[in-house]
């Protein structure tokens, strides 16, 4: 039997540079979200250069005056995620400024609650087309600049447990639906981009204490069954899903693409 080649690494070299997003253009949609806030301030203090979007341009400029006064790069663009042309055009503008898009972190996403028998087909449609037509088209835009720079990049999409869990007790049926679809837009990405060296995966928590989560916590004997089913005992916040976010962004995950984390405390373990 042939004895296994060690490559000889200095190990301060090798391994210096797995956690850093030093000089990297990070595009986020969705980023003056509550968690999509979160997360662009993960990616900028790992040394991105970030671009805000959002059809809110208030928070969009409030967050962008944050990051400028804490020493980061960061500029914003509105645009419509309903509208593929403008998905386009918000890819072009992070190009144009920064010559480039090593990053796509879409955390673009509603939620509409209707239960089976009261969901109308003009809400059904509203949620898919931001939470799954969107990132579709995000990742498409993002991947023909990735793809024509040909220095490969990063992919990320936000889903949540709902992409492999229904929910007893809420209408959910267009929000599981066009998550599930997202989670299996990631593994089809993934599969097709990988030649040109891009990474796409996704993250996906449960409950997070963001604006969209009122329901939740608003209903306590809800909110009580909810934390009584993860066995880590809590909501998350919105830092227990900037880490592994991160970790997709970065180097240390040059070998993995096609995956979903789910950021759920457990929950998906043991249902």
């Amino acid at each position: 039997m042939s004895t296994p080649i060690t490559p000889k690494l200095n190990q301060g070299l090798a391994f210096a540079n797995l956690n850093t997003l030093a000089d990297k253009i990070a595009y986020v949609p969705g980023g003056a979200g509550g968690l999509g806030e979160a997360i662009t301030w993960g990616l900028a203090v790992l040394g991105a250069r970030v671009v805000v979007g959002d059809m809110d341009g208030g928070k969009i400029d409030r967050l962008v005056a944050s990051l400028r006064a804490a020493g980061h790069d960061a500029r914003g663009v509105s645009f419509d995620a309903r509208s593929v042309p403008d998905i386009g055009r918000s890819v072009d503008a992070v190009c144009d400024h920064f010559g480039r898009c090593d990053i796509l972190v879409n955390c673009v996403g509603i939620h509409r609650e209707q239960t089976i028998l009261e969901v109308t087909e003009e809400t059904y449609d509203q949620v898919l087309s931001v939470n799954l037509k969107a990132g579709m088209f995000l990742g498409q835009a993002v991947a023909r600049k990735q793809i024509a720079e040909g220095k490969g990049g990063k992919q990320v999409h936000l889903l949540s447990v709902r992409a492999q869990l229904g929910l007893r007790g809420k209408g959910y049926s267009a929000y599981c639906s066009s998550k599930g679809g997202l989670l299996m837009i990631v593994r089809q990405h993934a599969s097709e981009l990988a030649p040109h060296g891009i990474n796409v995966n996704g993250v996906a928590p449960t409950f997070v204490y963001t604006e969209m989560i009122g329901h939740v916590v608003n209903d306590p004997e809800f909110k009580k069954n909810v934390i009584g089913r993860i066995p880590l005992g809590r909501i998350a916040d919105p830092k227990d899903v900037v880490g592994p976010v991160q970790f997709f962004c970065v180097p240390a995950s040059d070998f993995v693409t096609g995956q979903v984390m789910f950021v759920d405390g457990g929950l998906t373990a043991c249902q």
